[in-house]
């Protein structure tokens, strides 16, 4: 059955036509196993072959969109931009979200786009690409932190069961410096629950955003502060200066870690932002109703430093890891 004389040919039948050619067939044969008049096809190849240069699908492609005049092609949909789009592409299936992929793109581009036509995206144009465009094709959506077919907002508030914990000093009471993010050293620290007995006691240095996991087998203040002595034995002792904790039963023994902890607010876990954050990007790899009893500590680790090598919005869309070797060299860690 022939295609429609109006319909415009399209670039994966230009690649079967450049293949065809290429084969040495004739143009009737071709016209016939793309179901196209003869003239159609015959037109095609005259207008986008030289008579020297072979007949290239993606040029004809090319000179066709041009002729048309055709503007409003997205961006990551044009053949020009093909390594712009796998890198989005393959960035969206690492975890990260379109906000850090656009701004990875504008502050440190990767060498592989740019020869790219468009060498960066903003992060609309992703979230329309994927929810709109040929990117839906893909199924992207489903590596996004919401996991949502239909862009939409929700706000839910949690119901916070009050804890008396002894000797508690309040965030209001915590060096000013530790507000302005100007040092190495002051850490915010929480727990991700899950549906088994097991959880994650999480922690993140508020400057560099390194995190830290470790696997807990449940949320008892005693493994809590084991957990966070194992942490804190693991870096040099000058790395910490000071906790922010919030007022869960898990953080009751605080007096047993001689770091100064500063406890948050009764229902303003915004004064520990950073953390709250990281536990949304945690859950793209550990969904709340994961049973976390059957998870290795050495893939808790895998996923540990997948977040430290991810571009985020606040460190100008460097990693955590890459922040930490500037802290470095630059002596900001030295003992």
């Amino acid at each position: 059955m022939d295609m429609p004389k109006g319909k415009e040919i399209t670039l994966y039948e230009r690649e079967r036509i450049e293949v065809y050619l290429r084969m040495k067939k004739k143009k009737s044969w071709i016209a016939k196993k793309l179901g196209r008049n003869y003239s159609i096809i015959k037109r095609e190849i005259k207008r986008n072959s030289g008579q020297v240069l072979p007949y290239v699908a993606k040029d004809a492609q090319y000179y066709a969109e041009r002729r048309r005049k055709k503007t409003n092609k997205r961006k990551l949909e044009k053949w020009q931009n093909e390594k712009l789009a796998e890198y989005v592409k393959r960035q969206i299936r690492e975890g990260w979200s379109p906000e850090e992929v656009a701004g990875r793109l504008k502050n440190h581009p990767p060498q592989e786009v740019r020869k790219c036509k468009d060498r960066s995206v903003s992060y609309e144009s992703i979230y329309n690409w994927i929810y709109e465009g040929e990117g839906r094709f893909e199924g992207l959506y489903k590596k996004l932190r919401r996991k949502q077919k239909v862009r939409k907002r929700r706000f839910a508030r949690k119901k916070q069961i009050k804890t008396t914990i002894k000797e508690r000093v309040s965030v209001s009471e915590r060096p000013a410096v530790v507000g302005k993010r100007e040092r190495v050293g002051d850490w915010e620290t929480d727990s991700v629950i899950f549906s088994g007995r097991s959880i994650l006691s999480v922690r993140q240095e508020r400057k560099t955003k390194l995190c830290r996991l470790h696997k807990c087998e449940d949320k008892t203040a005693v493994r809590s502060e084991e957990a966070l002595r194992d942490i804190i034995e693991s870096l040099p002792r000058n790395f910490w200066l000071t906790i922010t904790r919030d007022n869960g039963s898990e953080n009751v023994l605080h007096h047993g870690t001689e770091v100064p902890s500063f406890f948050c607010d009764t229902y303003c876990s915004w004064q520990k932002g950073g953390v709250e954050n990281l536990n949304g990007l945690i859950r793209e790899y550990f969904p709340k109703k994961s049973d976390l009893d059957k998870v290795e500590g050495s893939y808790v680790y895998t996923i540990q430093e997948k977040l430290n090598n991810r571009a985020r919005k606040s460190l100008n869309y460097l990693t955590p890891n890459e922040v930490l070797a500037l802290e470095i060299e630059k002596g900001a860690l030295n003992s």
